[in-house]
């Protein structure tokens, strides 16, 4: 008796851990398509010249840092121009950095070079994602 009591015990202790690494997982997946969504809605505004769209969906610190839609805007024009007008972009990894999320973009700007943005993510307190930064590194050349 004593022994199927354990059995039984290990069997719903077994469960309750499939179950929760199962809900970990669904909410990584929500994670991304969330994610991927706030990074297309700011390409988009970024293809619009939407300011305000594009800086609705930076984080509460860098509107902090550029004050106004049209300054933030700006900045990406001048500093970002492969992310400000891509040709061509995809996604690829969702990683974590020092406790950051990180979305890797893959991006041909329109002068064919390649690129990838590393956007750092920042959770909301009412759960949403916005871009907290994001690094822009040249990709190697292929071919010869």
């Amino acid at each position: 008796m004593v022994r199927s009591m354990r059995n039984a015990l290990f069997c719903l202790v077994l469960l309750l851990g499939l179950t929760q690494a199962g809900q970990t997982h669904a909410q990584s997946e929500a994670d991304r398509a969330a994610i991927q969504g706030v990074i297309s809605h700011q390409l988009q505004a970024f293809q619009r010249d939407d300011a305000d769209t594009a800086f609705a969906d930076a984080s509460p610190g860098i509107q902090a840092q550029f004050g106004t839609p049209e300054n933030f805007l700006a900045m990406v024009e001048r500093g970002y121009p492969p992310v400000y007008r891509p040709r061509q972009r995809s996604f690829g990894e969702l990683h974590s950095e020092d406790g950051d999320l990180i979305q890797d973009v893959d991006i041909i700007a329109t002068d064919g070079s390649l690129w990838r943005a590393l956007y750092a993510m920042e959770q909301q307190p009412d759960g949403s994602w916005k871009i907290s930064g994001c690094q822009l590194v040249r990709a190697p050349s292929v071919g010869a």
